[in-house]
């Protein structure tokens, strides 16, 4: 009989980091509103705990060396929700733009908002442009998905090409108009909560990207929940369509 159980360490504590294979990381964070509920809370519950569980998971992917990582906040479909629960997630959003980011003063993040974010408040919209500026010289880069919905995206670079007077566009073209420009098409996207859908996130970057799936619900996601879905990717052999 075991009288203790020897203690799991992460990447982390293993000092251990990860190669040039995994530079980008995406994460759908889904599970919040079924979290609060097992626990007899309202929606709002899960998604004050899921906003804490983004900020270490943030900082957990950038101490083992992942250089981006883009984060699902609130979709396109989201304005859909009662109202009661797209009100508390606009707060607690706010709220994170002024308190989470202040603690992240000292740490390497970069903080991009990407999306359609003109339907927010010019007061929110300059707090997110300040943030922005403030953290433009950090090295890992963290996209926040707002207002964000992968056809929107790919529709909105065209019309902006169609602006711009392109008679014929490339794919280059398409990729160089992204809301995600400037950060390499993810290598891995996580999705929590025990859907197997992908719900319109980051529909052109994903082409080739590997997929990890997990019935964890996103507030109890931890750093060994990224070690496993790390160490999953680097079994899977990325072809690009080649043998």
């Amino acid at each position: 009989m075991l009288w203790f159980q020897k203690k799991k360490t992460t990447m982390a504590d293993r000092g251990e980091k990860v190669d040039d294979r995994l530079q980008h990381i995406a994460f759908i964070m889904d599970g919040n509103g079924r979290w609060a509920r097992r626990r007899g809370m309202p929606r709002e519950f899960g998604h004050s705990h899921g906003a804490a569980t983004f900020k270490k998971i943030g900082r957990y992917c950038e101490k083992i060396g992942i250089r981006f990582m883009t984060v699902y906040a609130f979709s396109t479909e989201n304005w859909k929700r009662p109202q009661k629960e797209v009100d508390t997630i606009m707060e607690i959003f706010d709220e994170y733009i002024e308190d989470c980011f202040r603690e992240m003063e000292d740490d390497n993040v970069r903080v991009r908002f990407v999306g359609n974010l003109a339907v927010f408040s010019e007061s929110l919209r300059a707090k997110m442009a300040k943030i922005e500026r403030e953290t433009a010289h950090k090295p890992f880069m963290l996209n926040i998905a707002v207002n964000y919905g992968g056809r929107e995206e790919i529709a909105n670079a065209c019309n902006e090409l169609i602006r711009e007077g392109k008679q014929e566009i490339t794919e280059e073209d398409i990729s160089a108009h992204l809301y995600t420009v400037g950060s390499p098409m993810p290598d891995l996207i996580v999705r929590t909560g025990g859907e197997i859908r992908s719900s319109n996130f980051l529909l052109w970057q994903s082409a080739y990207s590997e997929y990890y799936f997990t019935d964890i619900l996103w507030p109890d996601f931890s750093a060994h929940d990224v070690d496993q879905a790390v160490s999953v990717f680097y079994k899977r052999k990325r072809r690009y369509g080649g043998v």
